[in-house]
């Protein structure tokens, strides 16, 4: 299971500005669905040698402060619920305001680690103004500038050490197949018409489920478990919150899943929220299949379903090598495609290819099609092998790997996926020096 740092703390103390650096992204993922009042960031980072995910719990702007300070509570809940560790933001330029005093209340009373980041320290002269942070009675305090990214490191540092899950699962014999996707589109209903009872409450209201809930699955000679993705544990006062909410769990259930078989709305297509979905997959480097439920509601002319095939596709580029299935949870439509193509993906991403076997296709692709000189120097790719990863990862061994371009490795992922059957699977492809 992997780790989750929560982002908290007042607006405007430059929450965003550290995600976006943390994760290396210039913007943060956000969800444009109307009725969700602030956006939602969420993303992956590496630091010495661990993986982990951060969520940025977001701003939040009105006239009224009661309004105001009741949301950020909120907020902060939510995120200490499902977040391993803490990260609490605050502004030296403002120094402790009551608002923080009031989150650092909170902080307190949880146990678990919290980190305090004093931001916006982008001169020596500062580090003195931050003390007064000590204050707030959380422990050590890290100076850092999310602009220029001073002092992120010893944070970073802090951070990790304070880990105790492993980054990984092992990859276990009985695959574990997460249903991802935005509230109400249908999950528990697949789940029950899957496993042929009613195992899972199903009602109009989005987030109905709430926990993740596993079951195993025996029937018909196939054996895994299935996950339905949470939406809230209790009634929410608004859309937002629940919003929030099932963001971290799905993120969490992508994490522990081997498969996640996202979920669409035929009714509905592909939105931004479902594509944050995907990338979050692919970011994690799960296999994917996609299920467009809903299909008997939709009306049919010729070629509809390739139509809406070939949009989908357009939509997930680059990667868009998925299976994609048309189906209904209610009257059960092509419901065991669903878990033949489900156990094939998870196949795909088990398989290893011997070196031999490898370097035959190299050489194949390099005759048809190779590498681009630069600056008059030729590239020259000597040998690949597949890193032993848990997700399939290749490696291509050459005299200048820092002239590969983007274009060159795409051709090659191309060519790996003709030749070998890598359908649902992202891969990694790395140029390495010889």
């Amino acid at each position: 299971m992997g780790n989750i740092v929560a982002i908290v703390g007042r607006p405007n103390v430059g929450k965003s500005t550290l995600f976006n650096r943390l994760s290396e992204t210039r913007k943060a993922i956000v969800d444009e669905v109307s009725g969700v009042t602030r956006d939602r960031h969420y993303g992956k980072t590496f630091w010495n040698g661990r993986d982990f995910s951060i969520i940025d719990t977001g701003g939040y702007v009105t006239n009224s402060d009661d309004v105001f300070e009741e949301e950020i509570r909120k907020q902060v809940i939510l995120a200490l619920d499902e977040a391993d560790a803490v990260l609490f933001l605050v502004d030296v330029k403002t120094g402790v305001t009551d608002l923080d005093q009031q989150v650092a209340g909170i902080l307190r009373r949880i146990n678990k680690p919290v980190f305090i980041g004093v931001n916006k320290v982008d001169n020596s002269s500062l580090i003195f103004d931050a003390q007064e942070f000590y204050s707030l009675g959380l422990g050590e305090i890290f100076c850092l500038s999310s602009i220029n990214g001073s002092g992120t490191g010893e944070l970073l540092d802090a951070l990790t050490a304070s880990f105790t899950k492993p980054d990984e699962e092992e990859v276990t014999e009985i695959p574990k197949f997460a249903i991802v996707g935005r509230p109400n589109v249908g999950k528990s209903s697949l789940i029950n018409s899957l496993i042929g009872e009613e195992r899972n409450i199903v009602t109009p209201i989005a987030g109905t489920t709430r926990d993740s809930i596993n079951s195993r699955y025996t029937k018909f000679g196939f054996e895994f478990d299935l996950v339905d993705t949470a939406g809230l544990r209790k009634k929410s006062s608004t859309m937002d919150d629940l919003e929030f909410y099932s963001v971290i769990r799905t993120i969490r259930t992508i994490e522990n899943s081997d498969v996640c078989i996202l979920l669409l709305d035929a009714e509905r297509g592909i939105e931004s929220q479902d594509l944050n979905i995907y990338q979050q997959i692919i970011k994690n480097r799960k296999g994917v299949v996609v299920l467009v439920n809903k299909w008997d509601l939709i009306e049919k002319e010729t070629d509809t379903s390739r139509h809406f095939e070939d949009l989908i596709k357009e939509k997930l580029a680059p990667f868009n090598d998925v299976p994609i299935i048309f189906t209904s949870a209610i009257t059960k439509q092509r419901i065991h495609k669903v878990l033949e193509t489900s156990i094939r993906v998870f196949e795909n991403r088990k398989r290893r290819i011997a070196t031999s076997k490898l370097n035959e296709f190299l050489q194949e692709a390099v005759d048809k099609y190779a590498p681009p000189s630069i600056k008059g120097k030729f590239i020259r790719i000597k040998y690949a092998t597949q890193l032993p990863t848990y997700a399939p990862a290749f490696a291509f061994f050459c005299n200048l790997p820092q002239y590969v371009k983007e274009p060159y490795k795409r051709y090659m992922e191309n060519r790996l996926r003709e030749q070998f059957d890598f359908e649902g699977v992202p891969l990694q492809i790395y140029f390495r020096k010889k």
